[in-house]
């Protein structure tokens, strides 16, 4: 799979994958127009909405109705011994409806722990960074 970064113009930059493009920009604080969310930002959302595609395929799956149901992110940031801030916890929380049947409680919290994206974050990838002379 390739994913093909562009640069439009000002702070944006694209990624194009699939016929899609994914705009990112940097917000007006950090010199952009802040048109499109930061790519950490798109990072961070694709943990909670890749752990919501899990439970709503759990739900899916079981006739469980989706209304009420959502996932609250948070985030929590620590110093390191050097001062700088990092993110050192990300909690997601299920919040189901009283309707939401208790015996699947347990069960949404194992299928949401599937998310690719959390695999891929305790199983890092190697980078290989390199530049290559195009005519």
């Amino acid at each position: 799979m390739e994913i093909k970064i562009t640069f439009p113009g000002g702070k944006r930059v694209n990624a194009e994958i699939d016929g899609m493009t994914i705009p990112t920009d940097q917000s007006v604080k950090s010199g952009g127009d802040g048109s499109a969310p930061e790519p950490f930002k798109y990072f961070l959302a694709s943990i909670g909405t890749c752990a919501g595609i899990y439970v709503l395929s759990f739900c899916q799956k079981n006739n469980i109705p989706t209304e009420g149901l959502t996932l609250t992110q948070r985030l929590e940031y620590a110093l390191d011994s050097g001062g700088k801030t990092y993110l050192s916890k990300i909690g997601i929380d299920i919040n189901v409806p009283s309707s939401f049947p208790e015996k699947y409680h347990e069960a949404i919290i194992r299928v949401a722990d599937q998310c690719a994206v959390k695999k891929a974050i305790l199983s890092p990838p190697e980078f290989a960074v390199r530049t290559v002379v195009s005519d």
